[in-house]
């Protein structure tokens, strides 16, 4: 009898509904991303890790979100130099675009050992150096605050349990920094949907400029998603994406601010002094100031210091990358590029109200 009855169980398990797969919305031909085993994407998920994002309840005294540091208008990135956390510090690096993270192959500016979002996530909820949401120490208060009716349901939808723990907090905020793809610029629509009207000649001389072994642009910023840091169901190859760019050469043999030497901080190998992560160029109109400790303000600035070489003492650093050279280009060369670049905003991106603060 134990026999049949278990026999009953296993073929009623086998006719429940497989999970409905989750619908990235992806242009025709674009990869889907790499997503982890232990933490698919759902739609319940991305809705509570949408909720999650915009709560200032998530900070321990509740004056930030996650979309404090990170805005939709600009590209899920802030128009100030340095990031700044709950408690009024003023951190050491721009706060990062979050334009389709799911593609990263690294997170942050220069951490070669944070490869899933996941693992991103913990450090500003809990980090105390430099303190970003506060959460150490104040855990079972900030809990509290979330063992609602509302947070309860949604936790619920997805994933089966509350009231909500930690662990559900970091899948479901993971989940919805996911879903943030962008793919829908004017480049796309001249690139993929051949659409020969998309662009200007200006912006078309300035793509041909961006591809161009003169320029060589491509090599850190190259793939459908403009950065050497990407990777996608059909390629697992992590690229090594960290580049000294020459911004700083303060003892003229390349070195970086002792504030912040990039990712030799993590791998202490001294050829990685002043190397950073190059991101993604999709909506880097937006996205300003530049580079990982804002230090230029404008895309006309980014253009010149890569026209230049480098910044300074950094233009004859001997750690810099050598695909950064002097350029010599012409005015009208810098305002092609230019329009190039302002050709992959995504305007519906910074739009679209599913990524933006859900009503309340």
């Amino acid at each position: 009898m134990r026999t049949v009855i278990f026999m009953l169980a296993t073929l009623l398990v086998g006719c429940q509904p497989a999970p409905k797969p989750y619908d990235w919305h992806l242009p025709k031909g674009f990869p889907a991303p790499v997503v982890p085993k232990d933490n698919p994407m759902s739609d319940a998920k991305v809705a509570l890790g949408r909720a999650l994002f915009y709560d200032t309840n998530l900070s321990f005294n509740q004056t930030q979100s996650c979309a404090s540091c990170h805005q939709q208008q600009y590209a899920f990135a802030e128009p100030i130099k340095q990031a700044i956390g709950s408690t009024g510090e003023v951190h050491r690096r721009n706060a990062s675009s979050l334009v389709n993270v799911a593609y990263n192959s690294n997170l942050t500016w220069a951490h070669s050992g944070l490869t899933r979002i996941e693992q991103q996530i913990v450090m500003p909820m809990f980090s105390e150096q430099p303190i970003e949401l506060g959460i150490t120490g104040h855990e079972k208060a900030i809990l509290k605050r979330f063992d609602s009716l509302d947070y309860n349901r949604m936790t619920e939808a997805a994933f089966g349990d509350s009231p909500l723990n930690f662990d559900m907090m970091v899948k479901a905020l993971a989940s919805f920094v996911r879903s943030l793809i962008s793919l829908s610029s004017d480049f796309d629509r001249y690139a993929y949907q051949q659409d020969d009207n998309a662009l200007s000649e200006s912006a078309k001389r300035g793509l041909n400029l961006f591809f161009s072994e003169r320029l060589e642009c491509h090599h850190c910023h190259g793939g459908f998603n403009f950065t050497q840091s990407s990777q996608h169901q059909f390629q697992q190859l992590d690229l090594r994406p960290f580049h000294n760019t020459g911004l700083y050469n303060v003892d003229g043999k390349g070195a970086y601010p002792a504030s912040d030497p990039g990712l030799i901080e993590v791998t202490s190998a001294p050829r990685d002094m002043g190397k950073f992560r190059a991101p993604t160029l999709r909506n880097v109109e937006l996205s300003a100031p530049y580079m990982h400790d804002g230090s230029l303000a404008t895309l006309r600035d980014v253009i010149e210091f890569y026209n230049a070489g480098g910044r300074g003492a950094g233009i004859n650093s001997p750690l810099k990358n050598p695909f950064i050279h002097v350029l010599n280009l012409t005015e009208q060369e810098k305002i092609d590029l230019e329009a190039f670049l302002r050709s992959l905003t995504d305007q519906d991106f910074v739009t679209n109200p599913q990524f933006a603060a859900p009503a309340p």
